[in-house]
């Protein structure tokens, strides 16, 4: 098998600064249940944590992606796909339609013509188009994966001067990889079929389980019910004492916000969040939540140096990694995959980077908020929520579930 080199020692975390004072590379390693955790949180790194578990295939690659670009990096990409092909690997690749729309599906004839294979999740336009596979994942001879909140596009792999996407991706190599090829399964037999059926995917979600432990993979999706994401971290908050969230995205309902609440009031909570965004209604609506919240004692960072597009959350010794925001569309709507990991160690080395992030952040404080709230700007705020925490939310649902 394969190996990918380890990018630093055990436990050991490293984030440099560039010239400019913009975070430069930053890195984690850590073992836990006999896997290896290899964390990246910068642009150039991720591109090269993907494109050396492309390169270090032996005899399949897997890759789900919401948006796969064209661009130099999408082809990048592509042309190291068709290299593994070349030599012997078997590739299948899903895209979602609605992610990327604006990319011609001709992009991808080389990769089929090379022997590669690829399906397209809402591929016919329907009230179905609303609800989206945000998953991102690779995955090599089912023993290594990346996951994280980026997709295959120069935005995510750019450095922060360039006001590119902040995020970061997370490398696993061990026996809990199989436990993702099987939820990777069920989604290509679902993407692959003749129909395909929302009925079925839904059953696929509510279905999905995986067992209580260290390592738990946790699938969110359309659902009449709560997803497994969405009901592990509601119980999480509910028994948790400490909370380090890292969101791009925030804009969570009522039941969501009073268990942060409650968290602030018996420990802590602290959030880092975007003041720049690619949709400033985003950024509006989670600014309408930020009183109620500084009043329980919460915390609240925007981050500065570049557009913030990370999906990080600590509860007490549990890390989530995955694709989900904390906003409405993520905990309720759209297919998402979280991993659940629960070491002390690990929880701590990722809290110094969420420091890390707070540093370069503004800290919100009750006074700069009731400063900033102008009566033009708390309309947008409730507009804005409107949107994208309430109107978006309910549309979507009722459309697909007569609810």
């Amino acid at each position: 098998m394969a190996q990918l080199e380890p990018l630093m020692q055990d436990g050991a975390m490293s984030e440099e600064v560039s010239s400019t004072g913009c975070p430069g590379p930053f890195r984690i390693d850590h073992e836990a249940g006999g896997n290896r955790l290899h964390v990246r949180g910068d642009g150039p790194g991720l591109l090269e944590m993907l494109l050396a578990l492309i390169d270090g295939a032996e005899t399949s690659l897997k890759l789900y992606y919401y948006i796969f670009a064209s661009d130099k990096s999408g082809r990048l990409v592509l042309a190291r796909l068709i290299r593994a092909l070349r030599r012997g690997v078997s590739v299948t690749l899903m895209v979602d339609s609605f992610g990327s729309i604006d990319v011609n599906r001709a992009f991808f004839d080389p990769l089929v013509r090379a022997g590669g294979e690829i399906g397209w999740f809402g591929a016919s336009w329907s009230t179905r188009f609303l609800i989206r596979n945000h998953q991102k994942m690779a995955i090599a001879d089912d023993q290594r994966v990346v996951i994280g909140g980026f997709n295959v596009s120069d935005a995510y792999f750019g450095k922060t001067e360039d006001n590119c996407w902040r995020d970061m991706g997370l490398l696993l190599e061990g026996p809990e990889v199989e436990t993702l090829t099987r939820w990777y399964a069920l989604l290509w037999q679902w993407v692959s079929g003749t129909r395909q059926s929302f009925r079925h995917l839904r059953a696929m979600v509510m279905a999905w389980h995986d067992a209580r432990g260290p390592f738990r993979w946790l699938v969110g999706g359309p659902t009449y019910r709560m997803s497994p994401w969405a009901r592990t971290v509601r119980y999480d908050l509910e028994h948790g004492s400490r909370v380090d969230m890292v969101a791009a995205y925030f804009s969570p309902g009522n039941s969501m916000l009073a268990r942060l609440k409650r968290v602030a009031r018996r420990g802590t909570v602290r959030l880092v969040l975007a003041s720049r965004s690619d949709n400033s209604t985003t950024i509006a609506a989670a600014r309408l939540l930020y009183g109620p919240l500084l009043r329980s004692g919460v915390e609240i960072y925007e981050y500065q140096p570049c557009r913030l597009h990370m999906k990080l959350l600590v509860i007490d010794d549990a890390v989530y990694i995955g694709s989900a925001n904390f906003d409405m569309r993520s905990l309720f709507l759209n297919l998402e995959i979280m991993l659940r990991i629960e070491d002390a160690g690990f929880a701590s080395e990722i809290r110094r980077f969420i420091d890390r992030n707070a540093d370069e952040s503004e800290q919100i404080t009750l006074q700069v908020h009731r400063a900033r709230r102008t009566p033009f700007r708390l309309i947008k705020g409730w507009l804005s929520y409107f949107l994208v925490g309430v109107l978006d939310y309910k549309v979507t649902r009722r459309l697909n579930f007569r609810l």
